[in-house]
């Protein structure tokens, strides 16, 4: 493994795609992902949550609560680039279902599948952003100062957004992690939404999503 790399634990889930800086709850339930849970509190192994390239093998069908408890679902093939972090457990039932959240933290290249069974491990390189020209920082600046009055009109109604918004904390947030935690309020196509996290400019990401809050799809 170069030094670069890192081991980090691969959870595919057909349109979900997680960005840096944001939560990500989760309900597990298969048995290879609540071995993969365990091992990665259990180890620090940091947890990816994925979109996917395509499935590999489908899931057994008309399955019963309990054999859906006792038995691996469909199988994914994951995208390359993917954002991973600390997984923590909140609950776990009494059917052995676990409540948990990955605080998603950095960007990773899967470079090499070093476990297939029982879950994915793989070789991965940390991604980052390209660096900004002062320019360039600038106009970032001003284009979330945009996004953020654009936000705030299309969520009137929502007071639980708006209060986040209005936060010190939101106000006063760098672009950079501004252009990636947005997108835990805007949603769009899974295809668009994995073209964001790819992009290594916050420029380029939130010029992306002025364009996205222009349009009818884009929900927030």
């Amino acid at each position: 493994m170069g030094a670069d790399m890192t081991e980090i634990a691969v959870f595919p889930i057909p349109q979900c795609v997680a960005f840096p800086g944001t939560h990500f709850p989760l309900h597990v339930f298969e048995p290879r992902y609540r071995t993969m849970v365990e091992h990665c509190i259990e180890t620090g192994l940091p947890l990816a949550i994925c979109h996917v390239e395509k499935q590999v093998r489908e899931a057994p069908k008309d399955q019963t609560l309990s054999e859906a408890l006792n038995s691996n679902q469909a199988t994914y093939r994951p995208v390359q680039l993917v954002t991973a972090g600390e997984c923590r457990l909140h609950e776990t039932l009494q059917d052995g279902r676990m409540m948990i959240s990955v605080a998603l933290d950095q960007r990773y290249r899967l470079d090499r599948e070093v476990q297939a069974l029982p879950f994915m491990i793989f070789d991965a390189t940390p991604v980052d952003d390209d660096p900004m020209s002062p320019e360039e920082a600038h106009e970032a600046q001003l284009l979330k100062d945009k996004l953020m009055h654009r936000l705030l009109a299309l969520t009137a109604d929502s007071v639980e957004i708006q209060a986040t918004l209005n936060s010190d904390t939101w106000i006063q947030k760098p672009v950079d992690a501004f252009s990636f935690e947005l997108f835990s309020l805007l949603q769009t196509d899974p295809d668009i939404m994995q073209n964001l996290l790819e992009m290594r400019s916050p420029l380029a990401r939130m010029k992306t999503a002025l364009d996205l809050l222009s349009e009818v799809p884009a929900q927030l």
